[in-house]
Formats: structure tokens, sequence, C-alpha cells
């Protein structure tokens, strides 16, 4: 292929950001549209689109370490776990620096792309006046990102109090003071949204259908995800055995928080991490519930049989992976429970479309949105080719994951950090990139990379 293309990038969020960066250092020609006013996609505070998933305390669940971007670390006075205001200047100071931020066309609605015979693609979108437009495009990278439609569970039965998803969960007001409040689910969105009305509400209580493991943010004073980093040299079924042993040693059973025990070995589903829930359990402000039976009212029957009168019920149920500007009939995502494109970003049908951001990592997504978007580049540049078979490659993937995990379409486009880095890093040698190997716990000053720290003023201004 030709270094000529011209690339359209759906969405300035982490990985639309990283796919823009890689794209002008390969010398193409790349718009990225992007529905918001801001880059930085869901760590973008209150956005006016209503697609922004942040709460007014949103802090991120992995290590700065383990989230930055390796040739752009975070500033060294971030915390550990850094707040949605500092990820947004992150972003924003990532976007100028590389030259990303002037090939952002903010205030775009993307509303329909189809493949033309001749395998471009027809982008339709509204701009920032309201005008509707078209433009031709060679290559197509999709990172529209996967938590923004919200999905509501079903019941039996209706609620007539206020029923919400943590989608539009923004913080606790005067509203939720003094009322009973219900959270739906075991992720990190509902244990968040638990303690954080937990401080207001009268009573708050966590249902769960099913077990989770449940980590702390910190393992033996370091971020869990350094901990667990040191035994990435443990064969995997060890490695699983050592994170049940030390969750155990700190946390001890699960029965004696009235949580359910779980079957499965931690890395199986995705981990929860929470340092508050443990103690605000024991402290009697959150009280952990069974699966619900039915609603009625403002009262919620439990699977055990129990009932209670709820003022609030907030649904921390996930979200569907969905593509508004594809028909439906031509790619169509979302009730799969393994997502078929190759690396997670490749489809077999479609040499230049990409998927850039399109997982979800034990771990942060955007170091390695930006190795997949690396290869994409590679590919179109003509240095690297694909596997003749793409539906095999894909299929041997679906059957061979880095983890056992578990079925259901939450662990649809699920991998180990470690392992899927590894596996693009395979790829990208055969384009004749070596990305190299991170130092233990640290992974910054990687070979053939030079890491150029944000500029203080950069980052005021962002």
């Amino acid at each position: 292929m030709q270094s000529n293309k011209r690339v359209c990038v759906i969405g300035a969020g982490p990985s639309g950001l990283t796919a823009g960066k890689n794209c002008i250092e390969a010398g193409l020609d790349v718009v990225i549209f992007e529905k918001n006013d801001k880059v930085g996609g869901n760590w973008v505070f209150n956005s006016k689109t209503g697609h922004s998933s942040v709460y007014e305390n949103t802090h991120i669940i992995s290590s700065k370490v383990w989230s930055e971007y390796e040739d752009f670390p975070m500033p060294a006075d971030y915390p550990d776990y850094p707040k949605h205001s500092q990820l947004q200047a992150y972003f924003e100071s990532y976007a100028k620096h590389f030259g990303v931020y002037d090939k952002v066309v903010f205030d775009t609605t993307v509303n329909h792309v189809s493949r033309q015979a001749n395998g471009n693609w027809k982008v339709e979108y509204t701009d920032a006046k309201g005008k509707a437009r078209t433009e031709i495009f060679d290559v197509l990278m999709v990172s529209n990102g996967h938590h923004w439609d919200a999905k509501y569970p079903e019941f039996n039965g209706k609620f007539t109090g206020k029923m919400m998803h943590s989608h539009d969960f923004k913080g606790v007001n005067e509203e939720w003071r003094g009322k009973d409040v219900l959270v739906i689910g075991g992720g990190n969105s509902a244990c968040d949204v638990a303690v954080e009305s937990a401080r207001i509400s009268n009573k708050v209580a966590l249902s769960m259908r099913s077990p989770q493991w449940f980590v702390p943010k910190f393992l033996f004073g370091k971020p869990t995800d350094v901990f667990a980093a040191g035994g990435n040299f443990l064969p995997k079924i060890a490695k699983q055995y050592v994170l049940k042993a030390a969750l155990y040693l700190l946390q001890g059973s699960y029965k004696q928080y009235g949580l359910p025990e779980n079957t499965v070995l931690p890395l199986s589903n995705h981990p929860t991490a929470n340092s508050d829930l443990f103690d605000f359990i024991r402290h009697g402000r959150i009280k952990p519930r069974p699966g619900i039976q039915r609603l009625d009212g403002g009262i919620v029957e439990f699977t055990d049989g129990s009932r209670e009168r709820f003022d609030i019920i907030c649904c921390c149920t996930g979200f569907w992976t969905t593509f508004p500007f594809f028909d439906e009939s031509f790619i169509n995502f979302k009730h799969l429970e393994k997502v078929p494109l190759f690396r997670k970003m490749m489809h077999a049908e479609y040499d230049n479309l990409y998927f850039i951001g399109l997982f979800q990592p034990i771990g942060c997504i955007w170091p390695l949105a930006d190795y997949q978007a690396k290869l994409a580049c590679q590919e179109i540049l003509g240095n690297y080719k694909r596997p003749t078979n793409m539906k095999a490659a894909i299929q041997y993937e679906i059957d061979h994951p880095h983890f056992d995990f578990e079925g259901g379409q939450r662990h649809a486009v699920e991998v180990d950090y470690h392992g899927h880095r590894n596996d693009i890093k395979v790829e990208l040698l055969k384009a004749g990139i070596d990305i190299g190997k991170p130092p233990q716990g640290v992974k910054s000053e990687y070979k053939k990379f030079t890491p150029k720290r944000p500029s203080p003023k950069l980052l005021k201004s962002a």
C-alpha cells in the first residue's frame, strides 16, 4: 500500500488519539471525528454529549505505571491513581505534543458509514454547525469506545422509584441524602456508586447475581497491578493461585462480608478494584444482597425471598458493544460472547478496517491501543501482512484465551494486559518493529522508544 492513504478515525478518546498519533508518524493523512468538544472520551467529566461515564470523584483503577502511553509518561507529580481531571489534561497534552489535536474535528457526529464497491469508506456526518456532510476515506479506524451504550437488566414487575444506569451517575447530591439505595452489579462502577452513595444515603444495598473477585488498589505497599506484574514469570495457573492466596491472606473469606464465594480462580473474570468496599460493608454502610427476583412498586424482592423498599435503583450492569454508524446487517457485535477480530482489531473480510481499543484488558487499554494503531499503520504502509487465513487465525485466538475467561457478553473482548501486549509484539516484529521488553514493574523506558515528558506549560494549558 502507499503512504498517501486517507484515514478516518472515529472518536478522540484515548484510543482514537493514539490512532491519530501513529497515523501522523506514518505520514498518513488522518482526520479524527469527535462528538464532544474536548479530547479524552469517557474521561471528560460532565460531557455535554451525555456519553461520559466518569463521575465527580472518579479515579483510574489501573496505576499510572501501567496506564501511561509508553512514549509519553504521566507527570511525576501525578498520584499512583490519577483522577479524571488529571487524565483529561494528560490526554490533551498528548494530543498537542504529537500534533494530533489539530487533526480533530470537534462537535461532529458520525451518522453513517458504508463501504463502497471499490473498498473505500463513505462517511456521513453532521458538523459543528449542524450541516450534513459526506467524505470518502481509504481506511477506517473505529475508536468510538465500548462503554457508552448502557445495558439495562430486565426484571419481572415494575419499579416506581427512580431507576438509572451508572452511565448517568455523576455523583451524589442532595437528592440522594437520606434515601434508600439499591446498586445492582459487582463490577468497578457498582462498587464505586455504592461507596459514594453510602456517604450520605440512609441505606445502601449491593445486589450481586454471581461472585466477583475484589482486589484492593494496593498490595504489600505497591499498586496492585505493579505487584501482580512481579509474577509474570510464573505459569498463568500458578499466578492465579498466588493471587488467590494473597487476597485470602489480606481479606479472609468473602462469606464474612456476606458476599458469595468464588468458584473460579482470579483472572477468570474481570476483577473489581476497590479499596473501600469491604470497610463499608463491615461498618454496616453497605449491605450485600443476592440477585433480584422481581420488582413490585417501591419494593424489591430478592432471590432469597426477602423484600425491601428502595427509593433509588442504580443499574451498574455494563454496556453493549455497538456501532451506531454501521448498519446492523454490515457489522453487529452486540450479543456476541466472543468478538471475531484478529488481535481484537482486524476484521476477517475488510483489510482497510481497524478497531482500535475494542478490548477489555486486565489492566489499561490505552498503551495497547497504541500498539494496535502502530500495527495498523504498518499494514497500511505495506510493511506487515496479516495471516492468509484470517478466519482460522481469529478462531484460534478465540479458542486460546490468555486465561479461561468466563462466558457471557461481559467477557466478549477480555484479554490479559501482558498477554495481549506480547501478541501484538509478535505481529509488530513481523513488520520489523521491536517494542522491547518492559523492566520489572516499570514500563516507560522500552527498547526502541524514547519517552518524552509532558511540557509543564502544555499541561497547565490543558
